[in-house]
């Protein structure tokens, strides 16, 4: 086997056992790395880079807003709100080439991806 067939058949293994509050965290981890690099490429020029990583930030919002369960708590709704509007927000930060617009998403994303991380800690220290 080559190194990046080891590589990918550890991440998909990786991914397949994790449970539900790592899973999160690491769509959250990924998010996170795409919307850095998205920003970076803009600033740099890298346009279809930009557009490459601000549309998988995009693809891994809209699986976040899809699989959120309204009903669940009360903070739900409000979240699925958050993600209609940074889903809003990075469209447009990519017509308009603003890496600032980007940055500020990724600003409001950081401290939830550090609450679902805690969080995930937390839970499987119970178990």
């Amino acid at each position: 086997m080559t190194a990046p067939h080891l590589r990918d058949r550890y991440l998909q293994d990786s991914i397949n056992t994790a449970s539900p509050a790592k899973l999160l965290t690491m769509l959250y981890d990924r998010l996170i790395l795409d919307l850095t690099q998205g920003e970076d490429a803009l600033i740099s020029g890298d346009l279809a880079m930009a557009n490459d990583k601000l549309n998988h930030a995009q693809e891994i919002i809209l699986e976040l807003r899809i699989t959120l369960d309204v009903n669940a708590w009360e903070g739900a709704p409000g979240l699925a709100n958050l993600y209609g509007f940074l889903l809003s927000e990075l469209i447009g930060a990519n017509i308009a080439k603003s890496p600032e617009r980007v940055a500020a998403c990724r600003k409001l994303l950081e401290p939830l991806r550090d609450a679902w991380r805690e969080a995930a800690v937390a839970a499987a220290t119970q178990s």
